[in-house]
């Protein structure tokens, strides 16, 4: 059995994809995993990382973001 929690979910303005993050705790194992959910259209793709490469990830994500031009980085058009 597993629980899941909702963390985040939004649209990207380009492309309009539908992006959900989830927490999913298994009670067997005991190991909570981060879900997520891309959907596009009719298909979705689906990623079930754990914190080490959550981390990872985010890291590239920010390190990123942050070489963009100063309102990007911010989050605006």
């Amino acid at each position: 059995m597993e629980q899941i929690t909702k963390l985040d979910r939004f649209k990207a303005p380009i492309g309009g994809q539908e992006i959900e993050m989830q927490q999913v705790d298994y009670e067997s194992g005991g190991i909570s995993l981060l879900r997520i959910r891309i959907r596009e259209r009719s298909r979705f793709t689906i990623f079930d990382i754990d914190a080490n490469t959550a981390e990872r990830w985010g890291h590239a994500l920010l390190q990123w973001a942050q070489r963009q031009s100063p309102a990007a980085a911010a989050g605006q058009p």
